[in-house]
């Protein structure tokens, strides 16, 4: 499978991550902080710097990963300044896409509401009202973008976002009737925090055209403390799943790229000794 990172949990610093890859002999890149400056929101002469680097090195762009519609809430109406400026830094990150050539970009969804749907009776009195149908009319003009500009869009399963599981990313998708367009960046590790089951459930979900990207870590999570923990690739809850995921995506042709998610640190802040920690392992289980 073709196998990446995302640079920034490595280093900030481009070229010191991209030396760290080669050292693992890891191919694709995947950008979401570039110095101290989220995609989107570079120079054309520092976006000119990362192209020339990268294919200098011969490391192709996975995904540009910039924190696209994070934040909002269902009092979001497209339109709204919020709205502008979000989708305004879409255009910005597709541009750059163009430049590096970036198949993918990452958008995320507005905030978590807990319940979004209920019956015999939550569904007056618990339900979080008009939260899910607010969504599809914020995200339908970046599909349109997307149309337009030759880009595919992947949609984050987040941890506290209103998307959080396969389920509700392909029910998106459909609603949308844009899986040509949008596809679904899964995340199973953010995915524990809402209790959808890696596999088989989540990935049997994703099955007919909806999967467009992977991002792999470790976790262990205690949703009624409110406690997320990364662990050590292989040392969390997903430890037993991640070799029958891996079987299925070359069982199915995947061809997309699995980008490793350097979030873990070993006690000290030290993210780059996380990622050495865990990458000979995650390249066992998925190269």
């Amino acid at each position: 499978m073709k196998l990446g990172v995302i640079c920034d949990g490595i280093s900030r610093d481009l070229r010191h991550a991209v030396d760290v890859m080669d050292e693992f002999d890891l191919d694709y890149a995947e950008l979401q902080y570039v110095g101290d400056t989220e995609v989107g929101d570079h120079t054309p002469q520092e976006i000119a710097a990362i192209d020339q680097l990268l294919r200098d090195r011969g490391k192709p762009v996975s995904c540009l990963s910039r924190h696209i519609f994070a934040g909002m809430s269902a009092a979001n109406r497209p339109g709204d300044a919020l709205h502008v400026s979000h989708m305004d830094a879409l255009k910005r990150v597709i541009e750059m896409a163009h430049i590096v050539g970036s198949p993918l970009v990452r958008i995320m969804t507005q905030r978590k509401e807990q319940i979004l749907w209920g019956k015999n009776g939550a569904e007056r009195w618990n339900v979080a009202h008009g939260a899910w149908d607010s969504m599809p009319p914020l995200i339908a003009p970046a599909v349109e973008l997307a149309k337009a500009e030759g880009v595919v869009l992947v949609v984050e399963t987040g941890n506290g976002t209103l998307v959080n599981s396969n389920y509700t990313a392909r029910r998106l998708i459909d609603e949308l009737d844009a899986k040509a367009h949008l596809k679904v960046l899964w995340d199973p590790g953010n995915n524990c925090w809402c209790h959808e089951l890696a596999y088989p459930d989540g990935y049997e979900t994703l099955r007919g055209g909806y999967l467009g990207h992977i991002h792999i870590k470790d976790v262990k999570v205690d949703t009624p403390r409110a406690l997320l923990e990364v662990r050590r690739m292989g040392e969390g809850q997903l430890a037993e799943l991640f070799a029958p995921i891996a079987a299925a995506l070359r069982a199915d042709d995947y061809d997309g790229v699995v980008s490793f998610e350097s979030v873990y640190h070993p006690g000290n802040g030290d993210f780059e000794a996380g990622f050495r920690l865990c990458i000979d392992r995650f390249k066992s289980l998925f190269l």
